[in-house]
């Protein structure tokens, strides 16, 4: 096995940065009680201006005092971490995310698939870029010594248990991931790289630092077995994004709802599946407004996505601000994609159907889209019935004589001295069990100024004509 290690080294800050509409403002993560806060990490804009991890807060305001601060929440860390394990999860099936700010997954399987390493290296990069997250990539043949490699240089591949050990052995023992504090420990005790450890009496080790640590290097270099923690991605979606500002109008909520839609087919991607339903809910100090988006069908595209949220987002009232968007999906079924041919010519500007009747569905409304098939009615005004979706199976309507295109919603006199009959009558006997009975006899006609017309008149007359519809 090949082991990939994606190290990100500002998990938490690449988190916040990404909803941001102005990423290249300075910005801090603060922590620690109200009278000491300090903080946690910086951006590169706030790092120029001499801010840096660990200072105190009222020492960075007095550098720069237009800093933006947010709190730190490791919660929500441990949740884009999982996040990010999900995304890998569409490359990998052995994917790990049991050390911090760290995902591990199984690579040589991958390389059928994505092609030899550098490439699939790249494509992990340009992914990871575009979902907003710094990252550190390293390859090795086991996951702990990935691990280590990616914190040492940046894009380090080693494929060769020989040439990894030679590798560890020069490896500072501080920067070794070693457990706990045994790094820092071992420093001082004047123990300077991996080799030397490894050098030092098993037992004596053992003594002082427990098995553990002796289990971590084996682990490293490959010696024993290193069962992971494999990762198993949920079945529903659930993101939330806090705006950090007050939010009253629904061009504010574009960037981060773009954002979460993104998020939500990435995870679609990875479960080779599509979403039906979903909820955007908008919280507020008090309270939350839920927004619900439904489809006929499933799908996963981010644009068709996007742009029925806010077709159904814009017709909401924001009753009060709004401080956070969240998303949660839960109705995940199957997606089986259009067939097409393989030399298909499309128009540029052109759209399917299915696009196409979810977007008049979200700008008209869900009941302005509907099918219309054949009813077991013989009356023309009860012969066809409403259908939402295409899971009701219609069946095949009789044979029946001509029917016009236009049928009129009531029947209304038609007065036309010159009428031509073209065709008829059919007689028409319905309705005696429901008290609405009708006795017609329809004709085709020819109006005076060369329309086609469907008419009836009461059976065996030939006056007082009543018009039902228009033939094209």
């Amino acid at each position: 096995m090949l082991w990939a290690c994606i190290l990100l080294p500002q998990l938490a800050l690449d988190a916040v940065v990404r909803r941001l509409p102005d990423p290249l403002s300075p910005l801090a993560l603060v922590e620690g009680p109200a009278q000491l806060r300090r903080l946690h990490a910086v951006n590169v804009a706030a790092a120029q201006a001499g801010l840096k991890p660990g200072m105190r807060l009222s020492a960075a305001h007095a550098l720069l005092s237009d800093v933006r601060t947010v709190a730190y929440d490791a919660q929500a860390e441990a949740r884009w971490q999982r996040f990010l394990a999900a995304w890998a999860y569409r490359h990998s099936s052995l994917v790990s995310q049991q050390w911090p700010r760290a995902i591990v997954l199984e690579a040589r399987a991958s390389f059928q698939l994505f092609g030899p390493w550098p490439r699939f290296e790249e494509r992990l990069r340009e992914e990871l870029q575009a979902l907003g997250f710094q990252h550190r990539i390293a390859l090795a043949p086991t996951p702990r010594g990935a691990r280590v490699l990616a914190g040492l240089r940046d894009g380090l591949a080693v494929t060769q248990p020989a040439a990894l050990h030679a590798l560890l052995d020069n490896v500072p023992i501080r920067r070794a991931a070693l457990p706990d504090d045994a790094g820092e420990r071992l420093q001082h005790m004047g123990v300077r790289s991996l080799a030397e450890l490894r050098g030092l009496p098993r037992a004596g080790v053992q003594r002082r630092f427990g098995a553990g640590l002796l289990d971590h290097v084996d682990r490293l270099y490959g010696d024993t077995e290193d069962p992971l923690e494999c990762y198993l991605p949920p079945d529903h979606f659930d993101a939330r994004l806090e705006m950090g500002y007050e939010v009253e109008t629904h061009t504010a909520l574009l960037f981060p709802l773009r954002r979460l839609i993104g998020d939500l087919c990435t995870y679609l991607s990875i479960r080779d599946g599509g979403v039906q339903r979903f909820v955007l809910r908008l919280e507020h100090e008090q309270g939350a407004t839920d927004v619900e988006v439904g489809l006929l069908a499933p799908e996963r595209s981010s644009a068709m996505l996007f742009e029925l949220s806010r077709n159904r987002l814009e017709r909401v009232a924001i009753a009060a601000p709004v401080v956070a968007l969240r998303l949660l999906a839960r109705q995940l079924p199957p997606f089986v994609p259009a067939m097409r041919d393989l030399f298909e010519q499309r128009a540029q500007q052109t759209v399917e159907w299915p696009q196409l009747r979810e977007r008049l569905r979200a700008r008209l409304g869900d009941e302005a889209v509907y099918r219309v098939v054949p009813a077991d009615d013989p009356r023309p005004e009860r012969a066809w019935r409403r259908v939402a979706g295409d899971a009701v199976h219609s069946a095949q309507a009789p044979a029946r004589p001509p029917r016009p295109s236009w049928l009129l919603p009531q029947p209304v006199p038609l007065h036309d001295r010159h009428l031509r009959i073209v065709s008829g009558p059919e007689r028409l006997e319905s309705g005696w069990w429901d008290d609405d009975a009708a006795r017609r006899d329809y004709y085709v006609v020819e109006t005076s100024r060369g329309q086609r017309a469907w008419a009836f008149v009461p059976p065996g007359l030939r006056e007082g004509w009543m018009l039902h519809g228009w033939f094209a």
